[in-house]
């Protein structure tokens, strides 16, 4: 039993004496990789932010008129049913 307290303090110790090298390496991966990103021009961020606000309004129109069909489809079948 002592053993294994030992030694869970040994690996507590080499986890913070790692913690600066670790750290270190996180953050020179994080900047290799950001070196790597490409950013979009303001040309195609206009475009497609065009696409997704014309797709917004088709879907609204779309379920506006499915709602409308829906909607009166059951007040006629409650009507009906009196």
């Amino acid at each position: 039993m002592a053993k294994a307290v030992t030694i869970a303090r040994e690996e507590r110790g080499n986890k913070l004496t790692q913690f600066p090298a670790r750290t270190k390496g996180f953050l020179g991966d994080v900047r290799n990789e950001m070196r790597k990103v490409t950013f979009p021009s303001r040309k195609e961020v206009q475009a497609t932010t065009m696409v997704v606000i014309i797709t917004v309004i088709l879907f609204g129109i779309y379920f506006f008129l499915i709602d409308q069909v829906i909607g009166n489809g059951v007040n006629w079948v409650l009507h009906r049913m009196r």
